[in-house]
C-alpha cells in the first residue's frame, strides 16, 4: 500500500497540472489578439465618436426609416405611369426631358408636400410651407418640412429637415429605377446641417459634414434651392435662352459689350452653347476635331449675335487657309474649374426699349457655394420671329467683374504665330 500511494501521487499532481494549463489556454487569448481587439474596439467607437461630432452617420430609428422608405416609395408609385409612358424607363438609361419633369413634378405636388426639380429650374411645387418652415427657423422656432426632388435620371429624394431650435438635420431616402422599371430604395442617412442660409430672395442653401463614406453629390458639400417661385415669364426666359449659355465656357455674360465692341468675346467657345439652341440636340463635339467650317460658324454666330462675318474673322481663331474655325474642348490645358462657372442666370426685372430690344436684369446665381447674387448684369436682346433671339449687348453691373474669376479663353494664339499643324491645338 506504501508503494502504491508512492506511484499514484505524482501522477495525479501531472494530471491536475495538465488539466490546469488546458483550462488557462481556453479563458485566456493572447496578449498580441486581445490588444488587436482593444484596438479595434477602440477605433470603431472613435469612428462613431467622431461621426456623432460632426453630424454625419446619425443613427436612424427604425420607424423613421420605415416611413421614409415608404413615402418615397409611395413618391416613385405616383410618377411611375407618366415615366415610363413618356419612354424614359428600359434601354433609354431614365434620362427625363423638361416636359416629362414637368408633369412628374404636378404629380408629386398631390402628395401636399413640397417638390421640387434638380435641373431643369422650374418653380418650386407647394413652396409655401417650405418657405414657413425655413422663415420660422431663422427665428429659431422649432419645426419640420418634408421636400421631395425630381432628379434628371427620373429618380425622386426625399429630404425630411427638422430644425431643435439649434441644429438643422435632414433625413435622406432616395429611389432609383431598376433595369426592371421598379423603384428601389438606394440609400437613407440622418445628417446634422453643418450650415445652411435662407435668402432675402428666397433661396434655401446649407452645406453637409464632410463624410469620408459619403459619394453621393446629392448629399455632398454644398446644395443650394429656389424655394419662393420667380415670375413665370422670367423663369420661362431664363430657362430658353440664358440657361443653355450659361458662365461656363464663354464669356457672353460675363464680359462688356455691345455692337460698337464685340472684339472681347469669346467665338470659339460660345459656338458650342449656341449649337444646341439652334438644332435642339445635343453639341457633336467629335464632329468638330478638325475645326468648324466657315460658312456653319458664320451663319450661327451672326444669327444670334450682331457679328458679320468679316468680324468674325479677325475676332475669333481662324484658319484662313483650310477655312475653319479652331474649337478646342474644356480640359486642364485650358480650363481652370471654378464655382461660378456652375451660376445659373436668373431674371430679376425686364424692361422694354423705345427700340424695340428688351433690357433683362440677371443675377449669377452660384448654387456651389450658395451665393444668389455673386454677380448682376443687364442684358439686352431682341425677340425675334419664331421665338428666336438675338443678343443685342451685355453690361455687367458694379464691381462685378472684380468679384468672378477672369475669364480663360479656350484659344488664345493668333492662327499666325502657330508653328504647328492646327489640327494640333484643335483636338
Amino acid at each position: 500500500m506504501k508503494g502504491y500511494k508512492t506511484l499514484w501521487h505524482p501522477v495525479f499532481l501531472i494530471g491536475l497540472l495538465l488539466l490546469w494549463g488546458c483550462q488557462g489556454k481556453e479563458n485566456h487569448k493572447p496578449e498580441t489578439l486581445q490588444a488587436t481587439e482593444s484596438k479595434k474596439a477602440a477605433s470603431e467607437d472613435s469612428g462613431a465618436a467622431e461621426a456623432q461630432e460632426m453630424g454625419y452617420d446619425l443613427p436612424v430609428e427604425e420607424k423613421d426609416r420605415q416611413e421614409a422608405e415608404d413615402e418615397c416609395q409611395n413618391a416613385m408609385e405616383k410618377v411611375k405611369e407618366t415615366y415610363l409612358n413618356n419612354g424614359c424607363g428600359g434601354a433609354s438609361g431614365g434620362a427625363i426631358g423638361g416636359e416629362t419633369a414637368e408633369l412628374m413634378l404636378e404629380e408629386l405636388k398631390e402628395l401636399g408636400s413640397p417638390a421640387a426639380d434638380l435641373g431643369f429650374g422650374y418653380n418650386m411645387k407647394n413652396y409655401e410651407s417650405m418657405d414657413s418652415f425655413l422663415s420660422s427657423s431663422l427665428k429659431g422656432k422649432e419645426g419640420e418640412v418634408t421636400l421631395y426632388e425630381l432628379y434628371p435620371d427620373g429618380g425622386v429624394g426625399r429630404k425630411k429637415f427638422r430644425f431643435d431650435g439649434r441644429h438643422m438635420f435632414v433625413w435622406y431616402t432616395n429611389a432609383t429605377w431598376s433595369k426592371s422599371d421598379t423603384p428601389s430604395i438606394s440609400e437613407t442617412s440622418y445628417t446634422r446641417i453643418k450650415d445652411w442660409v435662407y435668402t432675402e430672395k428666397g433661396w434655401f442653401s446649407y452645406e453637409l459634414p464632410e463624410a469620408p463614406d459619403i459619394t453621393d453629390s446629392i448629399m455632398n458639400g454644398n446644395t443650394t434651392i429656389r424655394v419662393r417661385p420667380i415670375k413665370e415669364e422670367y423663369r420661362e426666359i431664363a430657362a430658353k435662352y440664358l440657361r443653355p449659355v450659361g458662365y461656363q465656357g464663354n464669356n457672353l455674360f460675363c464680359s462688356n459689350w455691345d455692337e460698337d465692341h464685340m472684339e472681347e468675346l469669346d467665338y470659339n467657345g460660345l459656338f458650342q452653347y449656341l449649337y444646341p439652341m439652334e438644332y435642339q440636340k445635343s453639341f457633336p463635339s467629335d464632329q468638330y476635331g478638325e475645326g468648324i467650317p466657315r460658312e456653319e460658324f458664320e451663319s450661327l454666330l451672326s444669327k444670334y449675335l450682331p457679328v458679320t462675318g468679316e468680324q468674325l474673322k479677325q475676332y475669333a481663331v481662324y484658319d484662313p487657309e483650310g477655312q475653319r474655325y479652331g474649337w478646342a474642348r474644356l480640359g486642364c490645358g485650358n480650363y481652370i474649374p471654378n464655382a461660378f462657372g456652375n451660376s445659373e442666370p436668373e431674371i430679376t426685372d425686364m424692361r422694354e426699349n423705345e427700340d424695340g430690344t428688351v433690357t433683362l436684369t440677371v443675377d449669377a446665381v452660384c448654387v456651389m457655394t450658395g451665393n444668389d447674387k455673386a454677380m448682376s448684369h443687364e442684358l439686352t436682346v431682341r425677340f425675334t420671329e419664331e421665338e428666336g433671339i438675338q443678343y443685342v449687348r451685355n453690361q455687367v453691373l458694379g464691381d462685378g467683374l472684380e468679384r468672378i474669376p477672369e475669364y480663360q479663353r479656350r484659344l488664345t494664339f493668333p492662327i499666325s504665330s502657330l508653328s504647328c499643324p492646327i489640327k494640333v491645338w484643335y483636338t
